[in-house]
Parts: C-alpha cells; sequence; structure tokens
C-alpha cells in the first residue's frame, strides 16, 4: 500500500465536544502520511517528472503530506461515508462551502457552521497536495522531492504572470505568496518582462536594462532572485509577465497521488496497517472549490481514480466552481495557484465527453482515460455565472464551433449552475470592497447558494448508494434559446443607469506548449485561435434564465450578475475582475437593486420596476419566496432544512433594499 505509515500527532475533541443530531460528538485527527508509490506501475506513469524523482533503496518514490479526519467519536454512528474535501491553496473549505460557515484565518479552530456533514455523520477529510504553500500556520502543505536528471537538479523556463491592483515596484516571484521558482541567475540578460492592458492585449517587452531582480531594502535595490524590481513601477490594472530560467523542478503531481493513496489507504488499509477508519467506510466523495475544484477536474482527465491496486479512490465527486478549467498541477515548474489564462489551466478538452477540436484536430474529453478502465463515477458540477463571465465554463457543454449546439453530457454527469451568484461566497450587508482595495463598480453578488450544495452531497450520495438520478442538469443551452454570445444581454444591461459590459469580454485561446504539455518545451506557449465564449441569456431585468434560480432570482429585489467591472481606483477599469494574472484578486458578481419606489426609479431613469410596484407588502414578497423555495425542494435542488433559512435572508435583503 502508497501509505507506508501515518503518523497522528494530536487527538481532540471537535467544538467542544458539541453533539451532532443523532450522530453526537466529533474528534480531530491531525498528523502527517507518508508515501511510497512505485514509479513504473501504470497507475502511476501519468504523472509528470515521476521517472526523474529520487528512488529509496527500493526503487519508490518517497514524499509525506498533512492530513486532518473529523469523525464520530462513536464510529458506529457515523454514515460510512469519506467526504474528501480537497485543500485550496492548504486550506479547509468545505466546512464553510457545504456547513455555511464563517470565513477563518487558517490556524483557527474549526467553526462547525450548521453542522450539516456532522449531522449526517459523514467523516470529512482534508490531505494536502500542494508543495507550495507558504509557511503560514494552520495551511496543508505536501513535501515532493525535486526531479533529477543526470545527478542534478532540473532549469528550465517559467512565467510568471500577475495583474496589481495598486502601484508598487517589487513583486514576488508568485501568485498570493506562495514559495516562488528562484530565478538562477538574477544577471541573466535573456530574461523578459513584458507589460499588457489586460491578458489578451498586446505585449509590450519593457527593455532589460529598466528592471532587475531586486527588492528594496530601506529603499535601496538588493538583488534578489525570488522578486522583480522596477524602478518606474509597476501600475495598477495591467499585466505584468516574468520569464526567466529557474532550478530546481518539484514533482508536482505527485499531490494528486497523494489524494488517490490518502483515500485508498482510509478506505481499504487495515487496522494493522495504522488506519484509524479501518473497517467504517463504504463510500468516499471528493469535493474542492475553485482551485481544487479544477484540480479535481484535472483527476479525473488523467484517469487517477484507481490506484496501483486497481481500487477505486471516489465513488462521486463535486468539482465546485472551477468552470472548463484545469490548472498546473501535473506540470514541470508548475505554479498550483495561478489564474494565468495563457497557461495549462486554459488546455484542451473541456468536455467530458470526447469532441474534436475543428482548429487542431485533437479529439479528447476529460473522462476519455477512466472510460477505458472502468465503471465511472458519478460528477456534479456545481458552478456560478463567474465562470461563463470568464470565458471558459461554456466549453463544458457547448462545442468549439462559433455558430454552436450543445454537447451531450454522460449519464454519470450532471451540471448545475446557481442563476445570478459569484465565484467568491457571498457577504452580507453587500459590498463593493473586499478590505484589500479590491474595488468593484457593483456591489458584489450577495446570492447565498450554498443550501443547494448540501442538497447536491444528498443527491449524490443517493446516486452512488440506491441508483436514485439527480435532478436533471441546469445550465445555459443553446437549443432553448438561453445560452448567448455576450452581446446577447447588453439590451437589458442598457435599461440600468450605470451598468456596462465588461469591456474587454474575457476569452480562451488554443495554446502550444509542445508535444507534451506536462513538460512544456514552447515557453511562453504559442497563443492560436480563441474559442467560443458563451452565457446565460437574461430577462428584462437583466437576471439570468439559465440554471437555478433561487428566489432571490426568481423574485428578485435587484439584477444579479456573475460579473463584476474593476473600478478606476484599481486600474484596469472595464474589466471583468478576478480574471487577470495571478495577483488579480477573486471572480466577483454584481448586486445591482431596484429602485425602492417608483418615484425613486423614474428620477433615476431606470427602467426596471421598483420594489413597491412589484410586491404588496412585505408579507406579500416573502409569500412568494417561500412558495419558490418550496417548488426547488420539491424539485430536489433544496433540501427542506432550507426553507426558513433562505426565507430569513430574503427578508433581511427586503428590509435592506427598501429602507436604504
Amino acid at each position: 500500500m502508497p501509505v507506508n505509515k501515518i503518523e497522528i500527532k494530536s487527538t481532540s475533541l471537535f467544538a467542544g465536544g458539541q453533539s451532532f443530531g443523532d450522530v453526537g460528538p466529533y474528534e480531530q485527527l491531525d498528523g502527517v502520511l507518508h508515501f511510497t508509490v512505485d514509479p513504473k506501475n501504470s497507475a502511476n506513469q501519468i504523472i509528470a517528472d515521476i521517472e526523474l524523482a529520487p528512488r529509496n533503496a527500493d526503487g519508490f518514490v518517497e514524499f509525506s503530506s498533512d492530513f486532518r479526519i473529523l469523525r464520530p467519536v462513536d464510529s458506529k454512528l457515523g454514515n460510512r461515508r469519506i467526504l474528501m474535501d480537497v485543500p485550496n491553496r492548504g486550506k479547509q473549505l468545505a466546512i464553510r462551502n457545504i456547513n455555511s460557515g464563517p470565513d477563518q484565518p487558517p490556524d483557527a479552530p474549526l467553526d462547525h457552521g450548521n453542522g450539516f456533514l456532522m449531522r449526517q455523520g459523514y467523516t470529512v477529510v482534508w490531505c494536502a497536495w500542494q508543495h507550495d504553500v507558504p509557511d503560514v500556520p494552520g495551511m496543508m502543505r505536501i513535501n515532493v522531492p525535486d526531479a533529477v536528471i543526470d545527478g542534478g537538479p532540473v532549469s528550465g523556463k517559467i512565467v510568471v504572470t500577475f495583474q496589481l491592483n495598486s502601484p508598487s515596484q517589487v513583486e514576488f516571484l508568485s501568485s498570493r505568496n506562495h514559495r516562488a521558482y528562484k530565478a538562477s541567475d538574477i544577471n541573466d540578460m535573456t530574461a523578459v518582462l513584458t507589460v499588457q492592458e489586460h491578458e489578451d492585449g498586446p505585449e509590450r517587452i519593457i527593455p532589460r536594462d529598466q528592471w532587475a531582480f531586486a527588492r528594496l531594502e530601506n529603499g535601496i535595490a538588493v538583488p534578489d532572485d525570488s522578486h522583480v524590481y522596477l524602478p518606474a513601477g509597476f501600475e495598477a490594472g495591467k499585466v505584468y509577465q516574468v520569464i526567466y530560467t529557474t532550478t530546481g523542478a518539484p514533482v508536482v503531481g505527485l499531490g494528486k497521488l497523494a489524494t488517490r493513496d490518502a483515500a485508498t489507504f482510509l478506505r481499504y488499509g487495515s487496522a494493522g496497517e495504522g488506519n484509524p477508519l479501518a473497517g467504517l467506510i463504504d463510500q468516499a466523495y471528493s469535493f474542492g472549490v475553485s482551485q481544487s475544484g479544477r484540480f479535481l477536474r484535472l483527476f479525473l482527465y488523467l484517469g487517477l481514480n484507481y490506484d496501483e491496486d486497481g481500487r477505486v479512490a471516489f465513488d462521486g465527486f463535486m468539482p465546485h466552481v472551477a468552470g472548463g478549467k484545469m490548472g498546473e498541477f501535473n506540470n514541470r515548474f508548475g505554479q498550483p495557484s495561478s489564474q494565468a489564462t495563457r497557461s495549462n489551466n486554459s488546455l484542451f478538452p473541456f468536455s467530458d465527453n470526447p469532441q474534436t477540436d475543428p482548429e487542431t484536430g485533437l479529439t479528447d474529453g476529460l473522462l476519455t482515460r477512466l472510460n477505458t478502465k472502468g465503471e465511472l463515477p458519478k460528477v456534479i458540477y456545481t458552478h456560478t455565472p463567474s465562470e461563463y463571465w470568464a470565458g471558459h465554463a461554456s466549453l463544458m457543454h457547448s462545442d468549439l464551433l462559433t455558430g454552436g449546439k450543445d454537447l451531450e453530457l454522460p449519464d454519470t454527469v450532471r451540471i448545475y449552475v446557481v442563476a445570478g451568484s459569484q465565484h467568491a461566497l457571498p457577504t452580507f450587508p453587500p459590498a463593493n470592497n473586499d478590505g484589500e482595495n479590491y474595488h468593484g463598480d457593483h456591489f458584489y453578488s450577495i446570492i447565498d447558494y450554498r443550501g443547494l450544495l448540501r442538497a447536491a452531497l444528498t443527491n449524490l450520495d443517493h446516486w452512488v448508494t440506491t441508483g436514485e438520478s439527480p435532478p436533471p442538469s441546469q445550465y445555459p443551452r443553446i437549443v432553448d434559446g438561453t445560452s448567448v454570445l455576450t452581446d446577447g444581454v447588453a439590451k437589458a444591461f442598457g435599461n440600468i443607469p450605470g451598468a456596462k459590459l465588461p469591456n474587454p469580454s474575457r476569452r480562451f485561446t488554443r495554446l502550444d506548449f509542445g508535444p507534451d504539455p506536462r513538460v512544456p518545451t514552447i515557453i511562453p506557449a504559442a497563443v492560436g485561435k480563441v474559442f467560443p465564449h458563451r452565457v446565460s441569456a437574461v430577462d428584462d431585468d437583466a437576471n439570468e434564465l439559465a440554471g437555478i434560480r433561487m428566489p432571490f432570482v426568481s423574485v428578485p429585489l435587484a439584477t444579479y450578475a456573475g460579473w463584476n467591472l474593476r473600478h478606476a481606483d484599481i486600474g484596469g477599469a472595464g474589466q471583468v475582475m478576478g480574471t487577470g494574472g495571478a495577483s488579480g484578486g477573486t471572480l466577483r458578481g454584481s448586486t445591482i437593486p431596484f429602485a425602492a419606489t417608483r418615484t425613486e426609479r423614474e428620477v433615476s431613469g431606470d427602467q426596471r420596476l421598483s420594489i413597491e410596484e412589484r410586491y404588496d407588502s412585505r408579507d406579500h414578497y416573502l409569500g412568494l419566496v417561500k412558495n419558490a423555495v418550496r417548488k426547488l425542494i420539491g424539485q430536489r435542488y433544496l433540501l427542506e432544512e432550507d426553507l426558513e433559512p433562505v426565507v430569513a435572508m430574503a427578508a433581511e435583503h427586503y428590509d435592506l433594499f427598501t429602507n436604504s
């Protein structure tokens, strides 16, 4: 078994010993998993550079990962299911996303939120997979070896991309202060720094004598292999690329094997092998958010759901807000936290079933490899419109021709898009600045859709354990007119004072990294033709027609969009928030409230009816909301337990928008 040792460093009562329904209290186990994998096993050979990893005396590759387990104290009361929450940049997100828990610092004790996962009896597992997580207390990291060629470290070119929200002269050569790939030679005159107005704009090379690999100390430039210094200053809103040679190539794809092998160890390992869950688990599901959702898409694409002994890791997958992207999770010099569009994040294929790219002639699908190995797992994708406005989500289910047609989904896949919501979890009351100089033109989206994730997990579990199919997919479709090109929504937004569509509109392009993208040889990638880009059609209020329409959208108090625009004070005015480079920030949506009264509406010139023109009273409005929630419960997109919480949120929204 690839897990050859488990170190449990601490065991403690979770949530102070609080009891969760019929399941009772939980306990928390923290420690380190140690792995030894066979680089010659066919189940592992898809991992980039695994053949170059150092080996022990038995010919195996060794590495280790931080882990955490939450399990019922009384194991007989658990539901015999694992939910593996794939960490996002070293952070644990399932409790916040599924249990509606609060946002917390990484080193804070986990807040159980509404306790949903615990009340259901899930054993929740985290296993680190990302090698470059910063040294911050509470963040989880994997320790992997570097590739070796002829007894020495590997060198090669790398591209680091960033878009700033405020001016600076010095930038760290990584995304979000993760561990940087250092410049091999700070005096290398072949290194290149480019600048663009936006990621799709033309690149201008900044002369090499105008910048340096350096940092500032007391206003003095000091040579530094992990920073780039531009005396004239990096401008807010512009996109910069640093292209340079680095030395030292961690085998980043071993994180994929850590995820797989942790799951199979906990499912099938014996007590004698140190498995703390021995004999207690029947099914395992995986959940990932944004970056870790993209991690799961690549996990599926690489066919990694079967371990060295052919055992299934996960019966079901829930990639959340991943869109059509994958990521730099299995390539040489991979930067797992980079959001740069011109990277391995953005490579074909996008759809689960295979299709042929008419430009390149390549034929592939996300589930093609797994389809040859055995029964496909059940997959529920959950998305927001943000991923569509970022230029990639529609590629999951529409073909690659500009005219376009809908693609068939595998029987084992569902796609749910939450109309009007945003990539990042919402906050209430509404704000348009997150306190980190990240400022939008409109209030961010306030649609809280986490009840839909609880229902999706419940439906996934029933699908796996009883064969009961989940409710139908809900996403924009060309055949019924709910999937349109971006200019198809211009008229509706033109009726809203001050509302402007993103300019430029985001897009994905074909990228060529050479014969094997896992070991890129064309750096930066050669850029080819643009992929088509579609979004949801909207109604007269500019609210989206496609997807699951929460009562906030079907009984609206505002227009809710999956995009927001960068405010002029952070540069890049008019661009979509959160799509530029490694530092551009998180994708945000918009809340554009209706006028409270007819008089206010007429004064402003807003053509959308006011709240008082739509609803006779607060009670009238909340009655409509309650009916809308009951309909979603009947369709199994929401659970009964979320009826009153959703109505309570709607009441807060009504009080705010009618009194402001």
